[in-house]
């Protein structure tokens, strides 16, 4: 099977790089580690993606989530300050994710004693928010196209995500 990059002209409006993150909640059968992933396109077209086994076995999906969406964060955090220099200007940065209570978490200044144990990604997560250089939206499960990278998928789906991302 031979993969490759389509690029496509860069068009007026909307963001130039789209970032999406996600996890595949304790998919590690042996660890039960969960596998974080991220995808950016520029224009249209994957620029870069990472998939990783988080460092430790969380137990609530909410938690996982976060962990992943700090580190494509960080990522996108750095990936913004690099196409700056290339004269490609974003005034923040927009991540989709698809965990509601993860958007709800990075957007609102909420306490719950679920989120007690994830204090230091939380506050590092909503600081950036706050500053504005970082949106977080929600996207539906089937419009996420990072799943591409973290879960095994039917033949039709796996097809879809490649096309969202334009990597085939």
């Amino acid at each position: 099977l031979e993969s490759s990059l389509k690029y496509k002209k860069a068009t007026q409006g909307g963001d130039a790089i789209i970032r999406y993150v996600d996890v595949d909640y304790a998919g590690n059968m042996d660890t039960r580690k969960s596998l974080s992933g991220y995808v950016f396109t520029l224009f249209g077209t994957t620029i870069c993606w990472k998939t990783n086994l988080q460092l430790v076995v969380v137990l609530p999906t909410t938690k996982s989530d976060y962990i992943a969406l700090a580190e494509g964060m960080k990522e996108a955090l750095c990936l913004k300050g690099m196409i700056g220099e290339s004269g490609i200007v974003e005034n923040y940065v927009t991540i989709h994710c698809d965990s509601q209570s993860v958007v709800h978490l990075a957007n609102h200044q909420v306490y719950h004693v679920k989120t007690q144990h994830i204090d230091v990604r939380l506050h590092f997560t909503r600081d950036v928010v706050e500053s504005e250089k970082v949106r977080i939206l929600k996207i539906m499960p089937d419009d996420n196209p990072i799943d591409v990278f973290t879960k095994s998928l039917p033949r039709s789906k796996f097809k879809h995500w490649l096309d969202l991302i334009n990597f085939s």
